[in-house]
């Protein structure tokens, strides 16, 4: 008895001190409030909900890290990253939707934050609302394209990104092939990789790997997070005050957070997140319907399939789970593994024989599996093709291989300045289309994926 009372006795003696390790850090964050004057908002739901949007805010960068990680030119001031992340009502499991920046949104009747100009509804991309608005404006649009209400809001910069990944000691990333981008110096053989603070930049920010662009990003920020979530919760941060107050006091000085999220949610979510794992975390991208929406004056945006959303964006009210757990998925038919989601790859296809209707078959099976077809096949010019050829620009070489994976047998040809949509040239050998699935498989109805099925092994 005495040793489990003197035992109580440090335990309590930890809770305290921790409490008052990290009741200060209220005063670190740079506040903003996203909420004030919002009227007819979403019905509360069941857990809470975090806005967390990442901006191309440089100013506080240092000349060394603006040239060591390609940083330079002017910001848009806009968002670079948009996800809603939602913390079960008992703590145990987090949910991460990642919003696509070009996403087709009708924006609010708003005031520009910039001009003082009254604006009616319109739309935009979804990235726009914070250049036009900022975060007041973007809680609203993302609150009216979710039906999802928003307790809480979190921004990010470069520098608070870059100075939170150091203060844990750096993320460990598995690449299963070489990744290379120009525009950001992202270089990396194929294996794990320990990466510090600016080179976590680098891999996130990157969009020109191969031809998945922003839905590729996506996908790797997934990664990164539920690496990032693994660093947290295996490295003792969560259960050293100390640490934990270290890690929160560098995140938190250079983050804009609204006036509800201080100390005590902080310590209600270190505590809860105290038996997490990868696995306790699930990652969604939100139902695309057309990757290559049209709309006058504003160009291609990335439209959402408007029924799936909305059963993915129910199941976050009703704080449901939005991924099956392991062995759930064991009955789906068994697919070729590829590096790139079919759904990321465009693809226009050509009749290249007599046969007539071939054209539309080889479209409606790709689509089938997930590619991202035109929908529109033609008549290829010229004598019968006998081999089927997949022409691709040798920049999207890894979503060219998805593709020709897809069609056994089928001939690759790279042409330089061909663009994104890669070219299918149906010939005589055409059988029939195989089935593909990127190398994390989707698991549940919304295709969302547990942590622990896209960390390093």
């Amino acid at each position: 008895m005495r040793m489990a009372t003197a035992l109580s006795v440090v335990v309590l003696g930890a809770g305290g001190i921790g409490h008052a390790l990290v009741t200060s850090l209220d005063t670190g964050i740079n506040r903003v409030d996203p909420f004030k004057d919002m009227k007819n908002r979403p019905q509360a739901g069941h857990g809470m909900n975090v806005l967390v949007v990442g901006t191309d805010g440089r100013d506080t960068i240092t000349e060394e890290q603006r040239k060591a990680y390609k940083l330079g030119g002017a910001p848009c001031h806009c968002t670079d990253t948009v996800m809603l992340v939602h913390i079960s009502a008992d703590r145990d499991r987090a949910s991460v939707v990642s919003l696509p920046r070009d996403s087709y949104a009708e924006m609010p009747e708003h005031t520009d934050a910039t001009t003082r100009r009254r604006h009616q509804a319109h739309p935009v991309k979804l990235n726009a609302a914070y250049a036009e608005g900022g975060p007041g404006l973007t809680v609203r649009t993302v609150e009216n394209m979710t039906g999802v209400k928003i307790d809480h809001y979190l921004e990010v910069d470069f520098t608070s990104f870059m100075k939170t990944v150091d203060a844990v000691g750096g993320v460990e990333i598995c690449t299963p092939r070489a990744m290379k981008d120009p525009y950001t110096g992202l270089d990396l053989a194929a294996g794990p990789h320990e990466l510090s603070g600016g080179q976590a930049l680098q891999y996130v920010r990157s969009r020109h790997v191969d031809g998945a662009a922003d839905i590729g990003r996506i996908q790797r920020q997934q990664r990164f997070l539920a690496a990032l979530i693994d660093r947290t919760t295996s490295g003792g941060v969560l259960l050293n005050p100390v640490r934990f107050r270290d890690v929160a006091t560098t995140m938190l000085s250079s983050v804009r957070a609204d006036a509800g999220f201080g100390t005590e949610q902080l310590l209600a979510l270190a505590k809860a997140m105290r038996g997490f794992t990868p696995a306790s975390s699930e990652f969604v991208s939100v139902p695309i319907g057309d990757m290559s929406f049209q709309v006058k004056g504003i160009g291609s945006t990335v439209k959402w399939d408007a029924a799936k959303a909305q059963k993915l964006f129910q199941a976050l009210r009703d704080d449901e789970p939005l991924a099956a757990r392991r062995g759930a998925a064991a009955a789906a038919p068994e697919r070729v593994v590829v590096d790139v989601a079919p759904k990321a790859v465009r693809v226009q296809v050509y009749n290249g024989t007599r046969t007539d209707g071939l054209g539309r078959k080889v479209d409606d099976a790709l689509r089938a599996t997930g590619f991202d077809t035109t929908r529109a096949p033609r008549t290829e010019d010229g004598a019968v093709v006998r081999r089927t050829v997949v022409e691709y620009d040798p920049r999207w070489d890894r979503s060219a291989r998805t593709l020709a994976a897809a069609l056994p047998g089928a001939e690759l040809r790279a042409v330089k300045g061909r663009g994104g949509t890669m070219r299918v040239v149906a010939g005589l050998d055409f059988k029939g289309v195989t089935a593909v699935r990127p190398d994390a498989p989707p698991a549940g109805p919304f295709e969302a994926v547990t942590g622990d099925r896209v960390v390093c092994p």
